[in-house]
């Protein structure tokens, strides 16, 4: 059975625990590395990353984005949104649909 992950800094993504979903903690880039990796080599099928870390991991990310799994998909962190999962959603989207369709 596919898990669910959810990475990102403490306060952004420990609610997300309530919901049972695995919680990552990370505070820095070659922990955030390791362990989206960790996490990609696993049972997850979706794991999201708050925005404000896939900045640090944009190389990594990129290596998932046509894999069948995992899904990456970035939210808002505690900062709030920065546009990046929205702009990420409609780029998978337009290249499934092979148009721009906003």
């Amino acid at each position: 059975m596919y898990k669910i992950a959810v990475m990102g800094d403490r306060d952004s993504v420990l609610g997300f625990r309530a919901l049972g979903l695995d919680v990552v903690f990370v505070e820095d880039t070659e922990t955030a590395r390791h362990e989206l990796h960790r996490l990609a080599g696993s049972d997850y099928a979706i794991i999201y990353v708050t925005e404000q870390l896939s900045l640090a991991l944009d190389d990594e990310i990129k290596k998932y984005k046509d894999a069948v799994t995992p899904a990456i998909i970035l939210i808002p962190g505690k900062g709030g949104s920065m546009g990046l999962g929205e702009a990420s959603l409609h780029s998978a989207v337009e290249r499934a649909v092979g148009a721009d369709i906003s």
